[in-house]
């Protein structure tokens, strides 16, 4: 149940419209920083386009969950784990084809979009702080917002790297790191579903 400290049902509710938003949020932010990565020649940009669309994916598994057994909730948080270590693997194989073939970042849009995915994830997390002690699928959706703004933070700060040191490096390094947290993340959420099952099993 949510922390509001109101009841089951009304719980429920509060999560859907939560997580509606998010889904809106992310998905608007997935087409956009995507768009911009490309045009920007970022991995850092890139990688985060992908960490929205995993978010956007689990903010949709989680909305199917809410209102459903624990089990339920367990297996769509599986699903979203699963789809991060993927995403996180495929950024990956981005920055070492970018490595050699070679790329150059265009700092200051790095920097703008950045900070607008950091306002936007900000909101994110701040919507989705009230249902953290949820269910196993709101975990989820909080550890994916949680990694965002770390991820954001990191895209800024390779952006005024690219402009004082003037080398795509600093780019493809935040690239590499977001991609470790995307995937670290997707472990995690895959104990915690895991978890949840055996308890339920041992019950």
């Amino acid at each position: 149940m949510s922390s509001c400290g109101c009841g089951a049902e009304q719980a429920d509710s509060l999560e859907r419209k939560t997580l509606i938003i998010l889904l809106s949020i992310n998905a608007f932010m997935f087409v956009a920083e995507l768009t911009l990565g490309w045009v920007a020649q970022s991995t850092g940009l890139i990688a985060d386009s992908l960490d929205m669309l995993a978010d956007a994916t689990v903010y949709g598994l989680s909305l199917y969950a809410v209102g459903k057994g624990v089990l339920q909730q367990a297996k769509a948080a599986r699903v979203s784990g699963y789809l991060q270590i993927i995403l996180g693997l495929g950024v990956l194989f981005e920055v070492v084809r970018r490595m050699v073939f070679g790329s150059e970042p265009q700092s200051t849009l790095i920097v703008v979009v950045g900070a607008f995915a950091l306002l936007a994830n900000v909101i994110c997390l701040i919507l989705i702080s009230k249902h953290k002690d949820g269910g196993v699928h709101m975990r989820a959706s909080w550890i994916f917002s949680t990694n965002d703004v770390i991820a954001n933070l990191g895209v800024i700060i390779s952006g005024v790297l690219v402009a004082i040191v003037g080398s795509r490096y600093p780019d493809l390094i935040v690239g590499t790191i977001i991609s470790i947290v995307v995937i670290r993340g997707g472990i995690k959420i895959l104990k915690d579903a895991n978890e949840t099952e055996a308890s339920i099993k041992c019950a």
